[in-house]
């Protein structure tokens, strides 16, 4: 797994990419990399910024805040998809598990809205309540729940690869014979017992599997710590974590965990 990004298509051989900031240099050379034999041509966009806004009262304190052009077919999007207009762009996507709006403007729009929303009264909020949100809707976080030491596969990911018979794709080979064996997969976890679940803590099965945390934290919306975690395709039975030298019981569960202020667990 190279990056965790998104792929907008906004034209029959156009796609808008967003990538993560701290990987994109290696992105992009990836793209140029595989480009020409594609004959695909890759511009990077350095004069927009992105801002999200996410929450249960997102969209409609955002839309009217939008550009002309833009409000109307903003207010109109389903899930997962995008409007534009010009340099102004606008996605119903996100990283929290809330509903919202990715926006992409330049940089002196992202600035005048920004302090339109101040004004609206939505409140900022940086990475660690952004980690929270994400590890609640059970959405990994590139550089700990995956990155290019691991496939989709062992990732908890196989939904987004495209199995169509017939479709090639780079590494696909080497998906196919993973899928024929055993490999590790990621699973959620719910501690029972008193603690607060954290990256790289042992797991140990009742069956003698194992595994680590490779996400943890407290989740304000269920009151409980919980993790996601790799663990032996074998591992069953009876779940303990390691922390601070001691063996706590942690129940096995499918995230998401919480969506959209809903506990699913």
């Amino acid at each position: 797994v190279l990056d965790d990004l998104i792929v907008y298509r906004t034209a029959e051989q156009a796609f808008r990419i967003v990538v993560n900031a701290g990987t994109a240099d290696k992105d992009v050379a990836w793209f140029d990399q595989h480009a020409t034999a594609f004959a695909v041509s890759v511009q990077r966009r350095t004069d927009l910024s992105i801002l999200a806004v996410q929450g249960p009262q997102a969209r409609q304190v955002t839309v009217p805040l939008l550009p002309d052009g833009l409000a109307d077919a903003a207010a109109a999007l389903k899930p997962f998809s995008a409007c534009w207009e010009a340099d102004c762009f606008a996605g119903r996507t996100g990283y929290t598990g809330e509903d919202g709006f990715e926006l992409m403007l330049p940089h002196e729009a992202v600035v005048s809205i920004w302090q339109r929303l101040l004004a609206a009264g939505v409140a900022p909020c940086g990475l660690g309540a952004r980690d929270t949100l994400r590890l609640e809707a059970g959405m990994n976080l590139y550089g700990q729940d995956m990155d290019e030491t691991v496939t989709p596969l062992e990732s908890g990911l196989a939904w987004t690869v495209a199995w169509t018979e017939g479709r090639d794709f780079i590494g696909r080979t080497v998906l196919e014979k993973q899928k024929a064996t055993d490999h590790q997969r990621l699973i959620g976890l719910v501690l029972e017992d008193r603690g607060v679940l954290r990256g790289h803590m042992k797991l140990r099965f009742e069956n003698g599997a194992q595994g680590e945390i490779t996400s943890g934290g407290f989740a304000p919306t269920m009151k409980r710590s919980i993790a996601l975690a790799r663990v032996d395709a074998n591992a069953e039975g009876r779940c303990e974590v390691e922390i601070r030298g001691k063996w706590l019981a942690a129940k096995v569960v499918k995230p998401p965990f919480v969506r959209q202020g809903e506990v699913l667990v």
